[in-house]
């Protein structure tokens, strides 16, 4: 099999964007034949159209129309390589530039605790792409889907800047201020389709009150949907949340807002400071993630 066949078929079942390049014609001197390939992601390169110049404006026109993507057509351009790119073949190439889009989304998951890793064995089942961020090396399991990319480091808060555009930014991790710093940079940032946070009401006033603090408008913290997963589902097992959360990142990708209840943020503020949110009554999510945070 063609190594730019090969790419597409595992790009296709990783979910990553990329573009085919093909040489619809060759005319006179030419580095390569009508009909080659090659595949361009953000970062990676599979096969060759016949190096050189053309080869380094093709790569870069792609990244370019992945940039750009959804919104992107084919396109094709037609380089003379004498004038137009000092190649000394002279000849004419018209080329091909095929956006190969993935049919789901990408989800950027910070936390490889219980419900984390509930949460990857549903994803792991969809279309799109995971991208599972965590601090510790012990927390992931030694087998993964196919779609989901594993990333260890010491700073999980400086991966979000780095995340794709449209990215649904999930926060589930083991510490609460680690939570916080990595909503915290997600909600600087105006382009991802969702921000979502494991825990109770309890713990999204806190963090409102903190947001506020660090000078955070409201616009950009009402986008910050807390507590996280379909409302009414109150089974508190990993697997039943996993569930619960994994349609409603589904409904968020695929209608561009989640369905949920409106909430008023001043009225949680005086159930923190009276200290009425107890264990026994905290969401079904803090008995697995939140117990510090929702007692």
């Amino acid at each position: 099999m063609q190594p730019w066949l090969d790419a597409l078929a595992q790009l296709d079942r990783e979910g990553e964007a990329c573009v085919l390049v093909t040489v619809l014609s060759a005319r006179g001197s030419t580095p390569r034949e009508a009909g080659c390939k090659m595949v361009v992601t953000r970062d990676a390169l599979f096969g060759t159209i016949g190096g050189g110049n053309l080869e380094f404006q093709c790569i870069a026109d792609s990244r370019r129309l992945l940039l750009l993507a959804p919104e992107t057509a084919p396109v094709t351009r037609d380089f003379p390589l004498g004038p137009g790119l000092g190649q000394c073949c002279g000849g004419h190439v018209s080329v091909l530039f095929e956006p190969m889009l993935p049919t789901g989304g990408h989800v950027a998951l910070f936390g490889a605790g219980h419900v984390g890793r509930a949460l990857v064995k549903v994803l792991g089942e969809l279309p799109g792409r995971v991208t599972w961020i965590d601090s510790r090396p012990d927390a992931f399991p030694d087998d993964m889907p196919g779609n989901v990319r594993r990333r260890l480091t010491e700073t999980p808060a400086r991966q979000v800047g780095a995340l794709p555009a449209g990215s649904f930014v999930l926060v589930m991790t083991h510490d609460h201020q680690l939570d916080f710093e990595i909503i915290a940079a997600a909600l600087q940032r105006d382009d991802f389709v969702g921000i979502g946070l494991i825990g109770s009401a309890t713990k999204r006033a806190r963090f409102v009150s903190r947001l506020t603090r660090l000078g955070l408008g409201p616009a950009a913290i009402g986008r910050l949907i807390c507590p996280i997963g379909l409302p009414g589902i109150d089974n508190k097992q990993p697997a039943a949340i996993a569930v619960s959360v994994a349609a409603q990142i589904l409904q968020i990708q695929g209608r561009g807002q989640p369905e949920m209840p409106p909430r008023k943020e001043k009225s949680l503020v005086p159930a923190i400071s009276q200290a009425t949110h107890s264990r026994g009554s905290a969401c079904a999510i803090c008995t697995q993630e939140d117990k510090e945070m929702c007692r």
